[in-house]
């Protein structure tokens, strides 16, 4: 069986960029929206925000945002390994170009979750 992939894309708009996380889970793209560009995530948790599924078609999209108000870059791509994925937290091994190795999505409180490399979410 293949690993599922994801994908990491730059949105830039006339209301400022942020980067979206989509996750293939099965048939559609787990998608959180990230506050800050991917390289934070190395440094310190990044605040996420869960929003709708994508279909699988956005792993390589690229070209104008809806409606043609910006613009949509792929910042970063690769396959995923996931062995704990639970209502509230999604533990991932990530095998891209810029994210690589574990890392973590935890659920703060409704839509709202903290996406980290796995060894800064354990520290206080």
């Amino acid at each position: 069986m293949e690993s599922p992939r994801f994908v990491i894309q730059e949105h830039r708009t006339v209301e400022g960029v942020h980067w979206d996380l989509m996750l293939e889970a099965g048939e559609v793209l787990a998608t959180f929206r990230l506050a800050e560009r991917p390289e934070a995530v190395a440094g310190h948790p990044v605040e996420a925000t869960r929003i709708f599924d994508h279909p699988l078609r956005f792993l390589t999209y690229e070209g104008p945002v809806q409606k043609g108000t910006g613009r949509v870059r792929i910042v970063d791509s690769g396959t995923y390994e996931s062995d704990d994925r639970g209502e509230d937290r999604w533990a991932l091994t990530l095998s891209g170009g810029i994210l690589k190795g574990p890392f973590v999505l935890v659920r703060v409180q409704g839509d709202a979750w903290r996406f980290a490399a796995e060894e800064l979410e354990s520290q206080p």
